[in-house]
């Protein structure tokens, strides 16, 4: 079933990595080793490369695993609202956000809250981002990569290494370490200019190709119908209209229609405006008008995102869901070995084997045995005082579904190429993660904390050093995140960030427009947001409250809360007088008549698609 690698898919493979590594080297040496030629690309980032480097260091196997996933598993077009809610986000971000954070000079988005409430703030956002970085978003973008690769090519070699879901993830960090240790940002946008392209044309083949195929596969739920024989457009339309709408019931555990209104937007908003590892991009700019220019033209790209991610991800389930069933009878094999080990015994191991629906669904008599099982080990439980462990057995592999895609369509010759585009997809995400987190550790924890008169050949080297020892970290992490309890990749990187992104967007966007807001009420905001989503969680899990079912809906609960909070305490000691900010000289402040134009244009565009597919 895997694809078989010729010597000429390995030929083009090793000549596409060693392109992405050397012209990423070869153009940051033109910049001094200084901390902000390393870090900020000297200051001197084109609208083009911006723009690509935003989309490239975003769409990563997190959304070909992922997203792809969340569509095939019910989801649906829905699952889509991530990527068109984002252009709007990244037009409001370019106009709003972006000015201030370019006119500051900073380096990292921790640095602007010290300058707009207190060193504390900037302290305590670096310490949640750095936990977050290394151990959820690189842990989760290194997985993601591994679990594709290895779907595709299960069971081959490359160069003699055997293809694992660990050696894909080893594979994977070592590459993109190499040209992020070496050239810092300037590395990470030139490699990202073209893994940028490998991958949109990357997707672009795979969804025609999966359009193609459903035009030519029979269906029985078709036979006798007016598309019967219709072509693949038509056919998938037939299939899924239950799957094309944008706007699902609030009772949907990830994207309820109520998330629309506000819990959506502040996930949006922390990750394109206030998150490291995209806003580094546009703080390399050389002049505001040069950002605007390349975020307005990114937000353009992601209107294009979903037709070669999430549609496709649907069409896996209709052609393949049995191979997903078979993928996950792989995965589920280790725990019934365990359950055969130990079900004569309940009450010595406790451990309690939950199946979910799809499992149920497809066998029945399995589940009953199994819920009879965890009855008694809850007996023993009960009974002892002991505490019970828990093991989910699960019906279909979703996140396999972009992987199985690539597995049964590409043709002999192709498959080079695309596994090229596959591991720049997953390189250009961890780079720039990589190189965000460095920068994070070393301007906001290293140079303020440990070493403040640290020379440029220091940060530089502080720098590198971070980037090698948090890509080893991410790969020890990494083939842990596919136990079943996390519910897959997508929902795992969402549910960790929402600890704390509803309290960082509420101090930046409380603090950028009320100016009267105290040091307190933004670290009041930092440190309460763990506390409330916390809470939410745990009052769901008692109770069973259908709104703080969806993660997104308890951000948007925890985002209000907060913003009360602050409210109060800037009532009671407000500032007398407003923090002044600082300004970076020699920044060109002027925008473009036509950059908000074409601002405007993706925000109707963005409006349309929710019409036509409400």
């Amino acid at each position: 079933m895997a694809l078989r690698l010729s010597i000429l898919d390995i030929v083009v493979f090793i000549a596409f990595i060693v392109t992405v590594i050397g012209v990423g080297i070869y153009k940051s040496r033109q910049e001094k080793l200084t901390s902000e030629g390393y870090f900020l690309a000297g200051r001197g980032l084109s609208w083009w490369l911006i723009g690509f480097s935003l989309i490239a260091a975003n769409i990563s196997t997190e959304q070909f695993v992922g997203m792809s996933g969340q569509a095939a598993a019910g989801v649906g077009l829905a699952i889509a609202s991530y990527e068109w809610m984002a252009a709007i986000t990244l037009v409001v971000v370019a106009f709003f956000f972006l000015p201030k954070f370019l006119k500051s000079g900073i380096f990292t988005i921790p640095e602007y809250l010290e300058y707009r409430y207190n060193p504390a703030s900037r302290s305590i956002m670096a310490g949640y981002t750095m936990i977050i970085y290394v151990f959820v978003t690189i842990a989760a973008v290194i997985y993601s990569g591994g679990i594709t690769i290895n779907t595709v090519f299960r069971g081959q070699n490359i160069l003699g290494i055997p293809i694992t879901v660990t050696s894909s993830c080893w594979m994977i960090g070592i590459l993109a370490t190499i040209y992020v240790a070496t050239g810092g940002l300037k590395a990470c946008a030139w490699a990202d200019l073209i893994q940028g392209s490998a991958l949109i044309l990357g997707g672009a083949i795979v969804m025609v190709l999966a359009v193609d195929k459903i035009g030519q596969t029979d269906f029985p739920q078709l036979a006798g119908t007016a598309v019967e024989k219709a072509g693949g457009v038509a056919k998938f339309m037939a299939l899924n209209k239950d799957k094309m709408h944008m706007f699902l019931p609030a009772s949907n555990s990830v994207v309820p229609w109520t998330a629309l209104l506000i819990g959506l937007w502040i996930p949006n908003f922390y990750y394109w405006g206030l998150n490291q590892y995209i806003s580094q991009r546009a703080l390399g700019a050389k002049s505001v008008k040069e950002g605007q220019k390349g975020t307005i033209f990114a937000a353009a790209l992601k209107l294009l995102i979903p037709f070669i991610i999430v549609i496709p991800g649907i069409i896996a389930f209709n052609l393949y869901h049995g191979d997903m069933a078979a993928e996950a009878r792989i995965d589920n094999s280790l725990l019934f070995q365990k359950y055969e080990a130990i079900k004569d015994k309940p009450g010595e191991e406790l451990i309690a084997f939950r199946c979910n629906e799809d499992f149920k669904k497809l066998y029945p008599d399995k589940a009953l045995e199994l819920e009879a099982y965890n009855r008694q080990v809850e007996e023993s439980a009960k009974d002892s005082g002991r505490e019970v462990n828990e093991e989910t057995l699960v019906g279909y592999q979703y996140d396999s579904a972009y992987g199985l895609l690539l597995k049964k369509l590409i043709p002999i010759g192709l498959c080079g190429l695309m596994f090229a585009a596959i591991a720049g997809a997953v390189m250009s995400s961890l780079a720039s993660m990589l190189n965000s987190a460095s920068t994070i550790f070393t301007m906001d924890i290293y140079r303020k904390y440990i070493k403040k008169d640290a020379s440029q050949k220091t940060l530089v080297g502080i720098g590198r050093a971070c980037t090698v020892i948090f890509v080893v970290i991410g790969c020890l992490i990494a083939p842990l995140l596919g136990d079943p309890a996390f519910k897959g990749i997508f929902n795992y990187i969402q549910e960790f960030q929402g600890y704390i992104s509803p309290g960082i967007l509420a101090a930046f966007i409380f603090g950028l427009f009320v100016k009267r807001a105290p040091g307190s009420a933004g670290i009041s905001a930092l440190l309460l947001s763990p506390v409330v989503y916390g809470f939410l969680k745990l009052v769901y899990a008692i109770t069973g409250i259908t709104l703080l079912n969806a993660f997104l809906n308890r951000m948007a609960i925890t985002f209000g809360v907060i913003f009360v909070v602050m409210t109060i305490i800037t009532l009671l000691k407000p500032l007398q007088e407003p923090r002044k900010m600082p300004v970076r000289e020699g920044i060109k402040t002027e925008s473009s008549p036509y950059v908000k134009a074409a601002g405007i244009f993706v925000v109707v565009v963005t409006i349309i698609l929710y019409i036509i597919f409400r």
